[in-house]
Formats: structure tokens, sequence, C-alpha cells
């Protein structure tokens, strides 16, 4: 009867999202484990609230929800769920979906069946959903192949009574990756091509400036290691986009170029390309590398959804063990740069760095330390500047800006004493941000905020007792243009468990003071009760409270109490 059942669920796949079936393995599919089970909880909260704080809450409020589900040998989840407050009610049911996936393997090969998606590689096919199939050889150990076929853009035509409902040309797609690894080296190519169907739709979209277009990538990559710890790897793309597949024109002969051959070459034909290497060097359980990207203006392919184009990226990174393997220090810097033709009106560069340390000199100590840098760089190139300049100094990076942003950050940790009665624990943390935005070089009043946060806690656990107390303190402070705010205050908590580990109380009471360039703007204190209680494995019964007094200037005090008391069930 089980069998029964579950080829039933096979042969009406309408329920399933994604699944991922071994046929290796398919006989233990069978006649194991439960094929049906039901799982959900309840729950169920009541809400009171009184205090003199305008904030529209309800003095009482009551909630019950749950959910009740079906699984099927454990692949397919049909859920139903449900939500009732004194406010309304909402009921959500299993949804059949509208999309379909199947991935059947079996000794190294892989299908993929119905709307998937696979990725080749950054320039070529990345991510993109179709519907059709592809499909995943490595039965080898050193050849791998991936190919796929199908639709990647369905036909819709164009509807004034929706206008959000985007017009599009049927868009069919294949595609083929060849990869062959070895130790030392590696070596592969990929071959993309989708085009759109210009009869797919009875009307044209011309009038909508949607044209039917076709685009063949082939990319090269390869990897080789010429030397003990020492990797190359790189990549070089070529993307020919026509715009409108219509148009059967011929282009004049442009400079050599190998797709040129492959695909029609018509007037609207354009051609692209993208290249990256990366160096690393492995030595003394450290690593050295360099990398280097370039992707020309206008780069595009059909197999992504979306492509940053026109920029060049150099980055750096290095990572290396100190003290006898107690330290390590990691550091990545980046440059980024567009307007690599020079025909933008604007050039925007970035430089990116970032360094890490670590200091663990034994199990009790440790210590991170971490900064990263960003800045961006524009110069504006507006016309009027070149037709109203009179000298070849005048106007000099007058529309020259720069945004500046840091980041610090450092983190100890320090147990002072641990046994099995007690353990001592001292924490510091300390976070500094910085923006700011710089033109001409100067940094003017108002263009800049810094944010300091520090905070330091003790806490210390009475093992046997299952008591733990923390005293803690917290201060930040903040500028905002020609603003100042600071803000900082103590935190006491304490926590226990009860009842052989069934049960668990805390308490937890904070006070900060906040306070301007304009003097004294707030005082708040806070009371926090929490407990909770574990019935028979499933039901659970949770109870809270918190009591907030704010004061302000000119202004009496303002008290609020929320409590809430659950219960949970679960099977």
């Amino acid at each position: 009867m089980k069998k029964i059942v579950l080829m039933l669920c096979l042969l009406c796949p309408l329920p399933l999202w994604a699944q991922q079936i071994d046929l290796e393995h398919i006989g233990d599919f069978f006649g194991k484990g439960q094929p049906l089970k039901v799982y959900g909880g309840i729950s169920a909260n009541t809400i009171y609230h009184a205090g003199g704080m305008e904030n529209g809450r309800q003095p009482f409020t009551w909630n019950l929800n749950g959910t009740l589900g079906l699984n099927l040998f454990g692949k397919i989840s049909l859920p139903f769920s449900f939500n009732l407050t004194n406010a309304g009610a909402n009921y959500s049911y299993p949804v059949m979906p509208n999309r379909l996936s199947l991935h059947p393997a079996y000794k190294g090969v892989t299908a993929h069946i119905g709307d998937v998606s696979m990725s080749f590689s950054p320039y070529t096919l990345n991510g993109y959903q179709f519907s059709g199939a592809g499909v995943d050889v490595a039965t080898q150990k050193d050849w791998q192949i991936s190919a796929m076929y199908g639709r990647m853009q369905k036909p819709v035509s164009w509807d004034s009574l929706n206008p959000t409902n985007q017009p599009s040309y049927r868009r069919m797609a294949k595609g083929l990756n060849l990869q062959l690894r070895k130790e030392k080296y590696a070596i592969g190519m990929i071959i993309f091509h989708a085009a759109d169907d210009p009869e797919s739709l009875p009307l044209h979209l011309d009038s909508l400036n949607i044209y039917p277009r076709s685009n063949l990538v082939i990319s090269w990559n390869g990897m080789v290691r010429p030397a003990k710890g020492l990797e190359l790897s790189a990549e070089y793309a070529n993307s020919a986009m026509k715009l409108d597949n219509r148009d059967h024109s011929v282009a004049p002969n442009y400079r050599w170029n190998l797709l040129k051959y492959l695909m029609h070459q018509a007037n609207n034909t354009t051609f692209y390309k993208a290249f990256n290497a990366k160096l690393n060097y492995s030595i003394h359980k450290g690593t050295v590398g360099v990398g280097y990207e370039r992707i020309d203006p206008g780069y595009q392919t059909l197999g992504a959804y979306y492509f940053n184009n026109d920029l060049e990226n150099i980055t750096f990174n290095v990572s290396h063990p100190l003290l006898n393997n107690k330290a390590t220090i990691a550091v990545n810097v980046g440059f980024q740069r567009d307007d690599l033709d020079k025909t933008k009106s604007g050039t925007t560069s970035r430089m990116v760095g970032m360094m890490n340390l670590n200091y663990m000199p034994s199990d009790k100590f440790n210590s991170t330390l971490t900064y990263s840098n960003f800045q961006s760089y524009m110069h504006i190139k507006p016309q009027f500047d070149y037709i109203n300049q009179t000298s070849p100094f005048q106007n000099l990076d007058t529309l020259n800006f720069k945004q500046i942003s840091q980041n610090a950050a450092w983190n100890l940790n320090y147990s002072i004493r641990n046994n099995k009665l007690r353990n001592h624990n001292i924490n510091l943390n300390l976070n500094f941000q910085d923006a700011a935005d710089l033109q001409d070089g100067v940094l003017r009043k108002g263009n800049g905020s810094q944010f300091y946060y520090a905070s330091t806690a003790y806490s210390l656990l009475f093992v046997k007792q299952q008591l733990n107390l923390v005293a803690a303190f917290n201060l930040s402070y903040n500028t905002i243009g020609r603003n100042e705010f600071l803000t900082m205050g103590p935190t006491l908590a304490a926590n226990t468990r009860l009842l052989n580990k069934k049960a668990s109380a805390g308490f937890t009471t904070s006070y900060n003071a906040s306070n301007s360039g304009e003097g004294a703007q707030g005082q708040v204190l806070n009371l926090r009760l929490n407990c909770s209680y574990q019935l028979l494995k499933k039901h659970n019964l949770t109870l809270s409270a918190i009591r907030q007094t704010r004061w302000m200037p000119a202004r009496p005090a303002l008290n609020d109490l929320t409590a809430t008391a659950g219960y949970n069930y679960n099977f």
C-alpha cells in the first residue's frame, strides 16, 4: 500500500517545488520510515498593556495560531495554518506551485528537468531560470560536462489593461560547458546561445522599444600550477549581441573577432569582451593573491538577470599566521574604476580596504581587530565647463567629489577562571564608524558623521546552580552634521534554570541617559522579567513582563507596562 501511495505521488507532481531524487539508491526510498507524517502545533498568547505612552496599542489583545501539515516520505510538505486574534482572522492553505523541477541523479550524472537554473560562469549562463532540461556529467575524475536547452522567456503580448505585465518574445537558449581538470592544470570552454523568436507574437513590440534579440557567448577558462603553492587562473569571454534578429544587413568588416564568423554580423551586432585573472601563492601557512578583472562597456549576456559592465577591478589579498600560529592577519585591498572608453559625462573610482587581525594565545584569551575603508571618487564633466572655459586652468577640479567610509571594531574576550564551580568571563567591544563627503579635498562642516560605541560586560556562572549573573555598561557617541549625541548606562541581568532544567527564569534591568549639545534629552529605566516551564516535552508555558519608565525634559514621567502569557504545543 505504501508503494502505491508513493507511485501516485510521483505520477502527480503538481505539489512538488524541487525534488532531488537519487536514482542510484531509489530502492532505499521504499519501505523505510513513515510514508505519511502529520506535524504541527498550536500557540495561544495574551498581551496586557497599560501606560501613558501614546503608541496606539490596545490594552488587551489575544491571538491563537496553529499549523497542521502533512509530510509525504520526507519529501513533500503540505502545510495549513490559521491565525485568530481579537482584531480578526486569517487563513492560509497549501497552494499548488506554478513551477516544477526534478533533479534525478545516477552515478555521477545529474539531470535537471522542468523549471530549473544552471550556472556556467559569471559572463555566460549565471543562474537564469529556464523551462527545459539540463545535465551535469562527472562520471570521470578529470572531465566535467554540462549542457542545457530550454525556454528562458515565454511570449507575452502587450495588454493595455495590464500595463505592469512586461511584454516579451519567446526566448530559447542552449549551452555547453566542457571542463578538463588535472592536478597541475585545468582548461575549459563554454558556449551559450539565446535568441528571441520574432514570430512568437502576433504583433511586434517595436513601438515599445522591445526588439527580438539574439546572443552568442564563448568563454575560455584555465588554471595552471607551475610550482608548489602557486596557482594562476583566468577566464576570457566574448559576447556578440544582435539587437534585432530581423536585421539581415551586412555590417562593415570590423577588426578580427572570432564570433563574427559564428554569428551573422548585421549593422546592429555589437561585440564585447570580459576578462579576469587571479594569482594565488601559498607559503608557510599563509596566502598571497592578486586579481584583475576588466569588463567592456555595454557587455551583456542573456544568461544573467543583471550584469555590471564598464568596470576594471584590481584586488590584492594576503593572509599569514604569526607568533607560532597564535595570531593571524588577513588584508584585502581593491580598486575599481569605470568609464573605460572615456565617453561618460562622469567617472567614478572606488577603493576598498579590509584588515582582520586575530590573536588567541590560549583558550582563555581571544582578541579580534577588524578595519575596513571604502572610498568613492567621482569626477563630473558637464559640457558647460568646456563651453565657458577661457583658460586651460579654469574650473579645474571644481566638481570632484570623494566619499570616505571607515569602520573599525575590536573585540576582546577573557576567561579569568573556569572550574567545576564557577566561570568568570570579561568581554570588551569597541566600534567606530566614520563617513564623510569631500569636495576638492576639503571636508566642509556638516558633511561628515562619526559613530563610537563601547560596551564591557562581566559574567559569573555558578555551574551547579545553573545561575548566570551579568553586569554590563554601554556607551555610544555619534555626531551627525553639526549635532552631537551621547547615550550611556549600565545593565544588570540574572538567569537561572530550575526544576531539573524544565523551568527557566530571568531578570534584567537597564538604565540609560541621553545628552546632546543642547543638554539632557532623556532617561529610560527598563525592568524585564521572564520565565518559562516545559511540561511533558511538548507543552511550553511562558510569562514575561516589561516595565519601562521614561523621563524627558519639561515633561512628566511616562510609565509603560506590557505583560505577555503564552502556551505552545508542538506535535
